[in-house]
């Protein structure tokens, strides 16, 4: 059964956390030199990668004691709010021109650059807390893979005019206060279990 609730959550932190990537930044690049649907169904492929190794890693810790599970994704969550709050701005990485507008070479060009650059993420890394944290495999996922999807449609056709409009200090900022919440909450919950 998939929880809407739980779902929602993590749509809303994941999609926060990754506004400000690097990430969205190289789907808007791709997306204004080549076909959008065919640098999205590459990019979309990436994260529902992403997101499966990450939901597996979050199930695996749901092997240990609760109390144990909720300092790890709290003292997780913490550090990810405090990598966002201090990082700073990401140059736009250079992306190379795929030698044509072939399907197969604008996808797995979206494709390679996300899988390479989102490996080890911090989305990567929420998501798994988050499966650690709700025992819900199927909704985080979902959630996650959704809001990752999201990001990517909004870099690849929509992100200029989203850049213009909402500054990337503010989404950063909501982003981080958002995982620190999540994180406090979390080592309450070990403290008080």
């Amino acid at each position: 059964m998939i929880s809407i609730t739980v779902m929602a959550l993590v749509f809303g932190v994941v999609f926060l956390a990754e506004l400000p990537d690097k990430t969205a930044l190289a789907g808007l690049v791709l997306g204004t030199r080549y076909r959008a649907s065919y640098v999205f169904v590459g990019v979309a492929a990436a994260f529902a990668v992403h997101v499966a190794l990450a939901v597996a890693a979050g199930s695996v810790l749901t092997l240990l004691p609760q109390q144990i599970v909720h300092a790890i994704t709290g003292v997780l969550f913490l550090a990810g709010a405090a990598v966002l709050l201090l990082k700073k701005g990401d140059d736009e990485e250079e992306i190379r021109d795929p030698a044509n507008q072939s399907f197969w070479k604008v996808s797995g060009a979206g494709f390679m650059l996300i899988l390479v650059a989102e490996f080890g993420d911090l989305t990567q890394i929420m998501t798994a807390n988050l499966a650690a944290r709700y025992d819900d495999p199927l909704s985080v996922g979902l959630g996650a893979v959704l809001a990752l999807w999201a990001v990517a449609g909004l870099g690849i056709v929509g992100g200029k005019a989203l850049m213009k409009r909402v500054p990337l200090e503010l989404i950063t900022k909501v982003a981080a206060m958002l995982m620190l919440a999540l994180g406090v909450w979390s080592l309450y919950e070990a403290v008080a279990a």
